[in-house]
């Protein structure tokens, strides 16, 4: 189970996530205004949309980690897909589909067009980079990640891709091709998009009841037969129940000459050595004598 230590440390690669996205809003609006570079204003958008979503997904973080009550017996852990599920609808519906707009708005009419002070939007971007990287780099540090921190690394790995993006198209302004500017405004819109579709899909599939896999029910089964006294293992029922976390059931063979008693510790015995060597959150067994 996940340790108070290592909750806090996700919690606080979260909040650092929303302060750079401030800071880095700021940058790219103001860059924005002073140059009139659309993919920077695209970059403000994509950022103050972050900003918006990072703190709902801090949130559902923090509501995840409630404890199970009498009205959601498997816990809260479903919340980060929730989360995670919305996040991905605003990214295609709003940002994406705001900056496709303003990109083709631009390629239809590129006499409105007016750039100044490039050498400006270059150094905003590129201190944009670095500030973005920081998060970015803590999250990826983070081996066990929920669905909440695998949206958030996403969209950052999204932010370095956008801003590279805007980056090379505020030079190929600087050196005479100001197409440049539309067209990596749509490429930042794209890879907000493809990776909105990703986590859209990713996420449906956990809130439906996707099953951990063939791999991980090989494993259950190997744990079971490993316990004196069981002779078979069959009828496994498992599905996630939140980032990391599965309920499972399943039946388990004992010899149908011992007691109630025997057969109650041999499950007992599977259910300590389950909820210790796997994602497990919550173990249900079922015993027949045979």
């Amino acid at each position: 189970m996940e340790n108070q230590k290592t909750k806090n440390r996700e919690i606080g690669n979260l909040k650092l996530v929303v302060i750079s996205y401030i800071l880095v809003f700021g940058l790219k609006i103001s860059a924005y205004l002073a140059t009139g570079v659309v993919a920077l204003l695209a970059e403000s958008l994509h950022t103050l949309s972050d900003i918006l979503i990072s703190v709902f997904l801090l949130i559902a973080y923090i509501w995840s980690k409630r404890k199970a009550d009498e009205d959601y017996m498997f816990g809260y852990g479903r919340a980060q897909n929730i989360a995670a599920l919305v996040a991905a609808i605003l990214f295609v519906f709003f940002t994406g589909f705001e900056l496709y707009k303003e990109a083709f708005y631009h390629i239809v009419n590129p006499s409105h067009a007016i750039y100044q002070n490039l050498d400006w939007a270059v150094l905003i971007l590129v201190v944009s980079m670095m500030i973005s990287a920081a998060p970015l780099i803590s999250l990826m540090k983070h081996k066990k990640k929920g669905a909440v921190s695998k949206a958030q690394l996403s969209e950052l790995f999204n932010d370095e891709l956008g801003l590279v993006a805007a980056l090379l198209g505020t030079l190929f302004i600087m050196w005479g091709h100001p197409i440049a500017d539309p067209i990596a405004t749509i490429v930042v819109a794209t890879v907000i998009v493809a990776n909105a579709v990703k986590l859209f899909i990713e996420n449906s599939r956990l809130l439906l009841g996707k099953s951990p896999g063939r791999q991980f029910a090989k494993h259950l089964e190997n744990l079971a037969l490993s316990v004196r006294g069981v002779h078979g293992f069959h009828d496994l029922k498992a599905e996630y129940i939140g980032p990391d976390m599965v309920n499972a059931s399943f039946h388990i063979e004992v010899p149908k000459n011992i007691s109630v008693d025997e057969a109650h510790a041999i499950s007992k015995k599977v259910e300590a050595k389950v909820l210790e060597r796997t994602t497990c959150q919550s173990c249900t067994i079922h015993i027949d004598p045979r």
